[in-house]
C-alpha cells in the first residue's frame, strides 16, 4: 500500500465477519427495521401513497413510485475542522463489496455490481461536510451497512488525523505509534493502518521521508509490517534496576537489525542511566572493532535513549523550582540535561588518542526519544523551545484527540430514471472532485 498509487486494499485484508454482517449483526437495529420494511413493501408491490412537496415543487409526479425498491444516493462525510485525513475508506468499500445484497430464504444474493460507488483514496485531506464516499443504488441493499461503514471510517480517520497533526507539531520528526495498550487488541490492525496512512500523507505534503514505527505485529497486519521495540521497565526490573547490564544482555542476544533504544528512567535518574549505558556499550563496541569483529560491533551501537518519567516524578537531575509543570515528568530541562551529558560522555574515559574523536561522534549521535503523555500542544511547546528531542513516542492522544464522527445522509433519489435532490433540511448533495469510481 502506498498513498497515491491508486490501488486499494484487497477486501480479504480486513477479515470481515461477512456471514453476520450480512444479517445486520453489527448494525443499529433501526436499519434492520428499515431494510425489512422496504423488502416487505417491495414484495407487496406497494406504490407510494403519500405526498411529496419537494417533488411537487419541481413538477415531478410521485405516482407509481416503488418505495420498497427506491434507489438512493448516500454521502458519507465528517464535520471536523479544519480538515481530516481519511482512512478507512477501503475498509468501508470492502463491506459493500462483500455484504451489499439481501437474504433470500437463507441464501445471500450479492448486489454489489448494481451499486455505483465513488470514494476518495485513504490519505486524502478532506474538508468538513465534503463527502469521502458516495453510494448509489437500491437503498435496502446497503442500508444495514451504514453503521459498520461509518464506524470504520470514523475511527481510522480520527487516528490518521491525530497522527498527521502530531507530525505537523514535530516539524517533521519521527513519531512512534504507542497506543496499543489503550484499547482492546481487536482494533490494532486498523489503527496501525491509519497511522501508516497519516505518515504517507504527511510525507506527500511536506516532502519528507519519515518511516513508520509500530509496536505490535498486529498494527502492521494490513500493510505487511512487523512491530518493533526494545525493552520495558519490567525487563530492567528483572535485572534489579541495573539498566546497563540489562541493555548489554539485550545487545548480545537480539539481532543488530533491531535499533538499540534504552529506557533510562527506571531508577528515576535518566542522566546517569543514559551515560552509563552509552559508555558501557561504547566500550564493547571498541572491543569488537579492535578484535576485527565489525559485525559484532554493530550490535553495540546505541541508537537512542528514552526517558519516560512519570508525570508526578521529578528526575534526580532536576533542581526543583516548585512548579510541577516544569519539574515533573519528561520536561525540557530533563531533555537538555540528557543531551549535555551524552555530548560530553567521553570526558574522563581515558581513551586512546585514535578513539577520542570516534567516541565523541558515537555519543553525540545517540538520539533522544521522548515519551509520556505527549500531545501536539505539548510537542509544539518543546519544539518552540528547541528542546533537543529527536523522536516522539505518542500513545493515548492518538486514540482520543478531537471528535471525528462520520455521518451518512441520503441526498438524492432516483425517480423514473432521473436523480432528484432529496435530503433532510440542512443537508444537500456536495460534489468532491477527489471521489474516484470504485470497481
Amino acid at each position: 500500500m502506498s498513498i497515491g498509487d491508486g490501488k486499494r486494499l484487497d477486501p480479504r485484508v480486513f477479515k470481515l465477519d461477512t456471514e453476520r454482517m450480512r444479517t445486520g449483526w453489527y448494525s443499529d437495529a433501526y436499519f434492520i427495521n428499515v431494510r425489512n420494511i422496504l423488502a416487505a413493501l417491495a414484495e407487496q408491490g406497494y406504490r407510494f401513497a403519500g405526498s411529496s412537496a419537494a417533488l411537487d415543487e419541481i413538477g415531478v409526479s410521485a405516482d407509481e413510485i416503488e418505495t420498497g425498491n427506491m434507489e438512493a444516493e448516500m454521502q458519507f462525510f465528517t464535520k471536523r475542522e479544519p480538515f481530516s485525513i481519511v482512512a478507512g475508506a477501503d475498509n468501508a468499500i470492502a463491506m459493500l463489496k462483500l455484504c451489499a445484497g439481501y437474504l433470500d430464504g437463507g441464501r445471500f444474493v450479492d448486489t454489489w455490481d448494481s451499486l455505483e460507488v465513488h470514494a476518495v483514496q485513504d490519505g486524502t485531506k478532506l474538508e468538513p461536510w465534503v463527502p469521502a464516499m458516495r453510494v448509489r443504488g437500491r437503498y435496502r441493499d446497503f442500508a444495514i451497512l451504514e453503521t459498520p461503514m461509518l464506524g470504520a471510517i470514523a475511527r481510522r480517520t480520527r487516528i490518521a488525523t491525530n497522527v498527521f497533526k502530531t507530525l505537523v507539531a514535530t516539524g517533521g520528526k519521527e513519531v512512534l505509534f504507542f497506543p496499543a495498550r489503550f484499547d482492546i487488541h481487536e482494533t490494532q490492525a486498523g489503527d496501525g493502518y491509519a497511522y501508516r496512512v497519516a505518515i504517507e500523507a504527511y510525507n506527500k505534503e511536506a516532502g519528507t521521508r519519515l518511516l513508520p514505527f509500530i509496536s505490535t505485529d498486529s498494527q502492521g497486519d494490513w500493510w505487511g509490517e512487523s512491530g518493533g521495540g526494545t525493552v520495558s521497565h519490567s525487563y530492567i526490573l528483572c535485572f534489579l534496576k541495573d539498566t546497563v547490564e540489562a541493555m548489554l544482555k539485550f545487545t548480545e542476544i537480539i539481532s543488530a537489525e533491531t535499533k538499540r533504544i534504552v529506557l533510562v528512567d527506571t531508577d528515576n535518574d535518566c542522566v546517569r542511566a543514559s551515560v552509563a549505558t552509552a559508555r558501557a556499550m561504547f566500550r564493547r563496541y571498541v572491543e569488537c572493532v579492535d578484535a576485527g569483529r565489525e559485525a559484532d560491533a554493530e550490535k553495540f551501537v546505541l541508537y537512542a535513549v528514552r526517558p519516560d518519567t512519570a508525570a508526578d516524578m521529578v528526575d534526580e537531575s532536576i533542581d526543583p523550582v516548585g512548579d510541577p509543570a516544569v519539574d515533573c515528568g519528561v520536561n525540557p530541562r530533563l531533555i537538555w540535561n540528557i543531551r549535555r551529558a551524552l555530548d560530553n560522555a567521553d570526558d574522563g574515559m581515558n581513551l586512546d588518542e585514535e578513539w577520542r574523536d570516534r567516541a565523541r561522534g558515537y555519543f553525540r549521535s545517540v538520539k533522544i526519544v521522548a515519551t509520556g503523555g505527549f500531545t501536539p500542544e505539548r510537542i509544539r511547546l518543546f519544539e518552540s523551545l528547541d528542546v533537543p528531542v529527536d523522536i516522539y513516542g505518542v500513545g493515548s492522544y492518538l486514540m482520543r484527540g478531537e471528535k471525528n464522527d462520520f455521518t451518512a445522509d441520503i441526498v438524492r433519489v432516483k425517480i423514473n430514471g432521473a436523480w432528484h435532490d432529496m435530503a433532510k433540511t440542512g443537508r444537500r448533495a456536495i460534489d468532491n472532485p477527489d471521489l474516484e469510481h470504485v470497481t
